[in-house]
């Protein structure tokens, strides 16, 4: 099967990263979406096989006229990508999702005394939502840890000041056996709990860094107190923490309906990412080449994209995040820019993408007019070294020695 030169061009350009790639049609909808370990692998792979197995495969192929692509950090990262973009889009040729099938998440619940479990319903009742993890097996992995460290009850009753006084409860097995300190007969204070419910908080989202510090400092005030049973279980979680690694996610649900923006530039272009980030997941993701005028800065380039971007796809996000503060202001809209966490992952991530683009746009330069790439390259050396005219000619010179003897030159 013969391809265009557009679409060959294409394959030669994809980068050898996990992410998703999307397939266009004539009409520019979106026929398939897949995920990669390696996008330039998979996606060649499609155009180098004849197929002869799979009739719909060729069909597939034979209906491609374009290709776009998402970089993500992990293969895991591209399984969760992949499922928001099909069932946001449902592409023709992907495997229908009959039921409504979602990823599992770890909750915190909004109630007394929290409980911590997994959960596939995310209900809007203030409990906390972390994930979504697409391995069962590394959720339970966090799970497991979280009641090692830390006895945290697995009933529903209601726990609440009320009937915990009127002693409504009775401790059960659960307690006796060492999984729960029966904060139900009052044995273990709200606040004792909530500070355990804080330090589970900073392991699912792998912020351990602080609470390691903390671990450890009241590890040597047990010592300190002659409490050593005390100081073992302190020394115990932390050896259990440090054998742990921290899952990584695409986004937090706490991340809802909001606008990403990122931006990066040559001498000549600025190169913008958008995400477009609902409910925990990314479901929209666009890279727009902006072409300078007048020696712009990166934010006149940005503030130009986010309004085209913006009204393009009709957004009513409420919250943009941009990589830097910018002297731009919208109606009703709040500008944030990230500094750690979930919220600073997702910014570099457009980011990300944001400089694949770039490269993919000198890669087409390069192909279509090796002189002008040329020239680019030179310019940006001119520009980076401070130099008066562009350079043609490059001279190196090198001199070595084995400890102080056997001069040699080149």
């Amino acid at each position: 099967m013969k391809f265009s030169e557009h679409i060959t061009n294409l394959v030669k350009r994809i980068p050898n990263s996990p992410g998703v790639y999307q397939y266009f049609d004539k009409s520019g909808v979106i026929i398939y979406v897949g995920k990669a370990k390696n996008l330039k692998k998979r996606v060649s792979s499609y155009f180098t096989k004849t197929h002869q197995d799979s009739g719909k495969t060729r069909i597939l192929v034979s209906k491609i006229v374009d290709i776009k692509f998402i970089v993500v950090d992990t293969e895991m990262d591209a399984l969760l990508l992949e499922n928001s973009l099909i069932k946001k889009y449902q592409p023709r040729y992907n495997i229908l999702l009959k039921d409504d099938k979602t990823y599992p998440s770890i909750t915190i619940k909004n109630e007394r005394f929290p409980r911590i479990h997994s959960t596939r319903q995310i209900i809007n009742n203030g409990s906390e939502y972390y994930g979504p993890y697409a391995s069962l097996k590394s959720m339970r992995t966090v799970l497991d840890l979280l009641h090692k460290l830390y006895p945290i009850r697995n009933c529903n009753f209601n726990l609440s000041d009320e009937n915990i006084r009127k002693g409504k409860f009775k401790a059960c097995l659960e307690y006796h056996i060492g999984n729960c300190k029966a904060p139900c007969v009052g044995k273990q204070t709200l606040e004792e709990y909530n500070q355990d419910i804080d330090h589970a908080r900073r392991i699912i989202k792998g912020n351990m860094s602080d609470l390691l510090k903390e671990m450890k400092g009241l590890m040597k005030q047990y010592s300190d107190e002659m409490e050593f049973e005390k100081a073992q279980d302190i020394k115990d979680k932390i050896e259990d923490l440090k054998k742990f690694k921290a899952k990584t996610t695409i986004v937090n649900y706490s991340i809802n309906n909001v606008d990403v923006f990122s931006v990066v530039s040559d001498e000549k272009s600025g190169f913008v990412n958008y995400l477009k980030v609902n409910e925990g997941s990314i479901v929209h993701s666009l890279s727009i080449e902006v072409k300078k005028k007048l020696d712009e800065s990166d934010e006149e380039l940005l503030r130009h994209a986010i309004l085209n971007a913006r009204e393009k796809f009709g957004s009513q996000s409420k919250e943009i995040y941009v990589p830097f503060k910018m002297e731009m202001e919208l109606e009703g809209i709040k500008f944030h820019v990230p500094q750690r966490g979930d919220k600073k992952k997702i910014l570099d991530l457009s980011e990300r993408n944001a400089r694949y683009y770039m490269r993919d746009k000198h890669k087409q330069q390069e192909l279509v007019d090796p002189e002008a790439h040329q020239n680019r390259i030179m310019k940006t050396l001119q520009k980076d070294l401070k130099l008066k005219d562009l350079p043609r000619h490059v001279e190196c010179f090198d001199n070595s020695n084995i400890q102080g003897t056997n001069p040699s030159s080149a």
